[in-house]
C-alpha cells in the first residue's frame, strides 16, 4: 500500500529450485496489526497513495509487511531485477 513494487526475472538457480518471492511478506499477523495500529496510523503511512483508509484494511498496513527492498536485497543470487513500480493506488476488498 506504500512502497515500490518490482518486477523481477528469475535466475533459474537449481540448488534453490529455481523461486521468488512473490511479495515482501508479513511481519506481523493480521490480528497483531489490528490490535497494534488505528485508521490514524494507516492515513499517514499511506499518505499521498489512493487507498481505503478505513478499519476493515488497518490488517493491510504498510508496517504490518516486511522491508520489500530488503527482501529483494535478500534473493538477489535468485532473481535479476527488470523493473521498479512505484505504488500510486492500493486497491483492497
Amino acid at each position: 500500500m506504500r512502497t515500490r513494487s518490482y518486477v523481477a526475472r528469475g535466475k533459474g538457480n537449481p540448488d534453490s529450485f529455481q523461486p521468488a518471492s512473490h511479495g515482501a511478506g508479513r511481519r506481523m499477523s493480521r490480528n497483531a496489526a489490528k490490535r497494534q495500529f488505528t485508521v490514524a496510523d494507516l492515513i499517514a503511512q499511506t499518505e499521498g497513495r489512493e487507498s481505503r483508509k478505513d478499519q476493515g484494511v488497518v490488517d493491510e498496513i504498510p508496517a504490518a509487511y516486511k522491508d520489500i527492498d530488503q527482501v529483494i536485497a535478500a534473493q538477489a543470487d535468485l532473481v535479476d531485477v527488470v523493473a521498479t513500480l512505484r505504488q500510486v493506488l492500493c486497491v483492497k476488498g
